[in-house]
């Protein structure tokens, strides 16, 4: 038993009964191991917690990075956003555990977040967004993909319209905001 190999069994385990049922005891029942041995290979529930979302947050920046190769602008922020909402829907557990920020103290979090944010900054950078309105890009976004994904997988979608096709609008709805973005917070007119 190795950090990695607790950490992956935590990951499997919040895929398949829900970040909520994260537990070291729960953990180590499934490694056939006694909880206490845990203790030697992560800091605790709220260590492992934090060494998941890392993971969760690597593993995410690598699915968006390569989603996004080799494009630009409208058809960049598609394919994330698609690689986005695919990752949330098969990967339910470790999207939960990304949803809290990293502490200020963890290093390896925090770059491990910043590198995902990275992805989604290039992927923006085809729409000339003025330098001081990234973040909020952002955060709109990544607020309406989470709702969206968020409702889909709660089973909140219950009118027989396509989900597919309410989702492909979403999206083309922030092209078309992203291609009109109202001038930054300096007063830099678009």
């Amino acid at each position: 038993m190795t950090p990695a190999s607790v950490v992956e069994e935590a990951a499997r385990l919040s895929d398949e009964a829900g970040y909520a049922q994260l537990t070291l005891a729960t953990v180590a029942k499934r490694l056939g191991v006694a909880t206490p041995s845990l203790y030697k290979h992560v800091d605790g529930l709220e260590g492992l917690r934090s060494e998941l979302r890392t993971r969760s947050a690597r593993e995410l920046g690598d699915v968006l990075g390569r989603a996004v190769l080799g494009r630009s602008g409208p058809d960049a922020l598609r394919a994330m956003a698609r690689a986005y909402r695919r990752y949330a829907l098969e990967h339910p557990g470790r999207y939960a555990a990304l949803q809290r920020a990293p502490e200020p103290g963890d290093g390896e979090g925090l770059a491990a977040a910043a590198s995902t944010v990275e992805v989604i900054v290039a992927a923006l950078r085809g729409f000339d967004l003025p330098e001081d309105s990234v973040v909020d890009a952002i955060r709109t976004l990544r607020s309406a993909l989470h709702g969206f994904v968020d409702l889909e997988s709660q089973g909140g979608f219950g009118m027989p319209q396509d989900i597919e096709h309410s989702f492909e609008v979403m999206v083309e709805g922030f092209v078309r905001v992203f291609r009109t973005w109202p001038e930054g917070r300096n007063g830099t007119v678009r």
